[in-house]
């Protein structure tokens, strides 16, 4: 801000102090008067460009009444130019006609006989020159404005989906443990105890990725250490989770995922998380759920399937966070009840290669 206001200042700055130079002491009051009417505003034009406009415009009108010929007209350049650059087309349209008429007059004033036509073309090649640079001005902040509230908006987008399955499931899985914990507590104290402690462990998890996903977690943490970002590697322990909470989960990689990227690998752990809590919270007792990644080049597959009856896994916000992560990689989420019975999600994403033909 301050920056800008030495800017604005700058300019009528410099024309007075050629003002001061160049004209005589008996030409200097009307000329400095002049000058200072007509740069003076250029200060403000920032903050009020209309107004700005209409006194710079005042004040050319006035010096062509009076006769007097001043470097600083280049302020009417400048106002439109500002007038441009932060009014609608229609303003910037009246602006461009009000100076045309002012260059018209000045070439009648003060062109030399059978000269008016070279001088017209020039000032208005001046003019149209300030109004295009002002409405590309306008045009290419609008753009940024947009790109920084598309920019907003996804990562708002970002964090509802990263939330949804973190709550969900933490929340899904602590519920289970606590029923089991409850059902066990009088038959099998230590099951009921290893199944409270799991709960504490899945809570402390759910905080940690929370806290992770909102950008307010510092790598030097301890939890950090412990709860590192889900990907491939973390599916064994995703899997142990679901059996400990009553789904017993069996889990097939085929292929190495070391080259996978991490966001990828991220979004592969998502989706088989929100698959298993859809099955975990919509199948009966005795549900069996299955998990088979193929890893190969530049593609990962993922398969999720279970034994639940064909109207488990709904259509809610899960499904829909499902197809929005996947569709970044080029994948389509099909999702619905297998042929011989139960219920299966299937996706393909692509990276590297494929995802750059896709």
């Amino acid at each position: 801000m301050r920056t800008e206001r030495v800017q604005d200042a700058l300019l009528p700055a410099l024309l007075l102090l050629h003002v001061l130079i160049m004209w005589t002491p008996a030409e200097l009051p009307a000329a400095a008067a002049l000058t200072t009417a007509l740069v003076l505003p250029l200060v403000w034009r920032r903050r009020a460009p209309l107004t700005v406009f209409g006194a710079v415009a005042t004040a050319a009108a006035v010096q062509w009444v009076v006769g007097i010929q001043l470097p600083a007209d280049i302020a009417l350049l400048v106002a439109l130019y500002t007038v441009a650059a932060n009014s609608s087309k229609r303003v910037t349209f009246v602006a461009v006609a009000v100076v045309e008429i002012g260059a018209v007059l000045a070439c009648l004033r003060w062109a030399g006989d059978g000269a008016f036509l070279t001088p017209f073309a020039a000032l208005t090649a001046m003019v149209v020159a300030a109004a295009v640079l002002g409405v590309n001005k306008r045009t290419a902040r609008a753009y940024l404005e947009a790109v920084r509230e598309r920019a907003v908006a996804e990562e708002r987008a970002r964090i509802t989906r990263e939330m949804h399955d973190i709550v969900t499931h933490n929340l899904s899985v602590m519920v289970a443990l606590t029923d089991a914990a409850v059902s066990a507590q009088q038959r099998s104290p230590d099951k009921a105890t290893t199944a409270m402690l799991q709960v504490s462990e899945t809570g402390r998890q759910a905080l940690t990725d929370m806290r992770r996903s909102l950008g307010l977690l510092r790598t030097d943490e301890p939890d950090a250490a412990r709860h590192p970002l889900p990907g491939i590697a973390q599916l064994e322990t995703l899997a142990d989770q679901m059996c400990a909470a009553g789904l017993p989960t069996s889990l097939d990689i085929d292929g190495s995922h070391t080259h996978i990227p991490a966001t990828a690998q991220l979004t592969v752990y998502r989706l088989v998380q929100e698959a298993l809590t859809n099955t975990l919270k919509h199948t009966p007792t005795g549900t069996r759920a299955k998990v088979r990644i193929e890893c190969a080049a530049d593609t990962v597959t993922v398969d999720v399937t279970d034994t639940g009856p064909p109207t488990s896994p709904g259509s809610g916000n899960g499904i829909t966070g499902m197809r929005e992560r996947s569709a970044v990689y080029g994948g389509t989420v099909l999702a619905g009840p297998l042929t011989g019975g139960g219920w299966g999600v299937h996706t393909r994403l692509a990276f590297g290669a494929s995802a750059e033909s896709a």
